[in-house]
């Protein structure tokens, strides 16, 4: 019932996560923050069981910034990737597996925006464009068709409000609040929540097309 939306560009990464919390039939919070921060250049979107998702992204956290304590620099979004992967692998195979869906989107100062989809199998691929769960299968036909390499933030901003809508729009479940964060090179920024209230009032502002008279 959780939605996670990543999308890659040239020099810039953009992820959203809803931000609804629930349990069974009721909502327990509609401002749950599931972009978790890994590094400088690198943000985790999380979504699965409440307690997995929050103790799996902080301890790949720390391990990462251990390992940039010890060593002096911190790992490429590809190596971080493929650390959490293996983690997911080998807890898979023991009595207390998590079962978490993520995305990984991060700036390489070498080889430019990176995203990465992983699933509770520990199976991984970069793509250019990804999504975890329901909200997914009205978001995907949607980047397919618009979605560029090239595009600028503006645009690129636009588009993930065009995923959102459609998810408002056609799943009868409620995710009405989603958070979204850019990476690039010089970090990671947060951008205004897109939310139902927002679009709304969007929505309200657009001009009606002029209707001729026959």
């Amino acid at each position: 019932m959780e939605c996670l939306i990543g999308i890659s560009f040239r020099d810039f990464v953009l992820i959203a996560a809803d931000m609804t919390n629930s349990n069974s039939i009721m909502v327990m919070k509609d401002d749950e923050d599931k972009l978790h921060k890994i590094s400088n250049k690198l943000v985790m979107a999380i979504s699965g069981e409440s307690g997995d998702t929050t103790q799996f992204a902080e301890y790949i956290a720390k391990n990462i910034q251990l390992y940039k304590m010890r060593n002096g620099y911190e790992l490429s979004p590809s190596a971080a990737a493929n650390f959490t992967r293996r983690n997911l692998a080998d807890y898979l195979r023991s009595r207390t597996p998590y079962f978490v869906n993520l995305l990984l989107a991060g700036y390489n100062d070498e080889t430019g925006s990176e995203l990465y989809f992983v699933d509770y199998l520990a199976s991984m691929v970069k793509v250019p464009y990804a999504t975890h769960g329901y909200g997914g299968f009205f978001s995907l036909s949607i980047l397919d068709r618009y979605h560029k390499t090239d595009m600028g933030k503006e645009d690129a901003y636009e588009l993930m409000k065009k995923c959102v809508r459609e998810i408002h729009k056609r799943l009868i479940v409620n995710l009405p609040n989603f958070k979204v964060q850019l990476i690039d090179k010089n970090g990671i920024q947060d951008l205004p929540p897109i939310t139902a209230k927002n679009l709304a009032v969007e929505e309200a502002n657009i001009p009606l097309p002029e209707v001729k008279a026959i």
